[in-house]
């Protein structure tokens, strides 16, 4: 077993071989904001379930394990990703352990207006217009993990959006993790700013290339200037042995209109962190996700949504789906600032378990310091409906299929929010692969009951 002192030496030797390579690569302010952060890190160490903003998740697994950062490129062919790419993007950013493979990405026909590029590149090239925006916005003080990867970033995606430009089609940000028998840990970071009145899609999207045990940290600062119009996706379908810990933070200006969409269909240990905060006048939110797991899956979605002004809307809406032992947790807390009068929040949580032995905790929470607002929140369990289940049946739908309509109709509520077309019809496919699985393993899970003389118990 590894001890504490163990593991964070661990990290103080990555810490110190990372910063020989960064050496005179990083400006200053960088320097600093790394150091503050592993600093901040080896203060608080790994959260634990006595944390309450983790009480639901054992991170202890992940902590033991002695990960080591990349050494050298994987080398990956242009064939070998064909199957990953996103019908209708405008262009692909590709990145393999972290880093930016250009020689495998796409950078499509942009307008004038776009620039799209590996963060190091940026970094090298304009570390003076990254300063006011790169580790301003995520909190490395409450969050142990992205602490870590401000301290242990080396790549990730650069995006930025100037003023009035529309980008009709979705960027797409695919991240590949491949390395066999090591056990590799990544920290991807990126960076999206869209400035005043612009409008842009960005898909992110973290694939497995082998089935190799992996630890992949990524951090996204996503900033939404005056009137800006974003829609972020999150799709994780890495393998079942890859731990996978994302944290999103927005910061939105007055008027701005952010939707924020989460998929997550693989791995083994996942934790989505969702953290806008809504500091413009005006501004308005969608928190739209759907966490589908099977097996000994553990899927956390935690978010915090912060109205900081008036007149500010926020919704959050999240389904699980879940079988076999996997374990689901949605922690939706929104918090009402003093100033923040007028404040409309709502919070929806929904979830089916498709066996006795899946489990869901769902933590609905308000903090309202506020008098003059309007909240609410809610979250319901249950199971398919039997009776739906026999209607289908009695119009000569065999049963895994009849199930597989059911469990896609209340997938469909997440897909529904979702407005850009080519990435709604890909993610509609990808689901519809992934519960054909799941209605057919509950349809032999049924028998197998019956076969033991139970009944298919009804939770609500």
């Amino acid at each position: 077993m590894i001890t504490a002192t163990e593991q964070l030496e661990t990290y103080l030797a990555a810490f110190s071989e990372f910063q020989q390579k960064a050496l005179g690569r990083d400006p200053a302010w960088l320097k600093k904001l790394r150091e503050d952060a592993f600093a901040r890190f080896c203060e608080v160490g790994f959260p634990t379930t006595h944390d309450e903003d983790w009480r639901f998740t054992n991170v202890a697994p992940l902590a033991k394990t002695p990960w080591q950062l990349p050494v050298e490129t994987a080398s990956i062919s242009r064939e070998a990703i064909r199957d990953w790419h996103l019908p209708g993007a405008a262009c692909q950013l590709v990145f393999v352990n972290g880093r930016f493979a250009r020689e495998l990405s796409s950078f499509g026909d942009l307008s004038t207006g776009v620039r799209v590029n590996g963060l190091a590149d940026e970094i090298t090239t304009h570390p003076g217009a990254l300063e006011p925006h790169l580790g301003r916005y995520l909190n490395t003080q409450r969050d142990a993990f992205a602490a870590l990867n401000t301290a242990l970033f080396a790549d990730g995606a650069f995006l930025h959006v100037k003023k009035g430009v529309v980008i009709e089609r979705p960027i797409h940000l695919l991240f590949l993790s491949t390395g066999g028998e090591q056990r590799l840990m990544t920290h991807p970071r990126n960076l999206v700013l869209a400035e005043e009145e612009s409008q842009v899609a960005v898909v992110e999207d973290y694939i497995s290339l082998d089935s190799g045990v992996a630890f992949c940290n990524s951090a996204t600062e996503l900033v939404a200037a005056e009137s800006a119009v974003v829609s972020h996706y999150m799709l994780e379908r890495e393998h079942v042995a890859t731990f996978n810990i994302s944290t999103l933070r927005i910061q939105q200006a007055r008027s701005a209109n952010v939707a924020t969409h989460s998929v997550l269909l693989g791995g083994g240990l996942v934790r989505n962190n969702v953290h806008p905060v809504l500091a413009g006048e005006g501004a308005e939110c969608l928190i739209n996700g759907l966490f589908i797991g099977n097996g000994r899956q553990h899927l956390d979605n935690y978010m915090l949504v912060e109205h900081a002004s008036p007149h500010c809307g926020s919704r959050q809406f999240y389904n699980g789906i879940l079988d076999g032992q996997a374990h689901g947790v949605f922690h939706g807390r929104i918090i009402v600032h003093k100033d923040a009068q007028k404040t409309d929040a709502k919070q929806t949580n929904r979830n089916l378990l498709l066996s006795d032995d899946a489990q869901i905790d769902t933590k609905p929470q308000l903090e309202i310091y506020a008098d003059d607002v309007k909240c609410t929140h809610g979250a319901t369990i249950g199971q398919i409906e039997e009776n739906a289940l026999f209607y289908l049946r009695s119009r000569g739908i065999e049963e895994v299929a009849a199930r597989k309509l059911l469990l896609l109709a209340f997938a469909n509520e997440c897909l529904d929010r979702m407005k850009e077309e080519t990435v709604k019809s890909y993610l509609e496919s990808l689901i519809s692969q992934h519960l054909f699985g799941m209605g057919k393993a509950a349809t032999v899970a049924k028998a197998r009951r019956k076969d033991e003389g139970r009944n298919w118990e009804e939770v609500g």
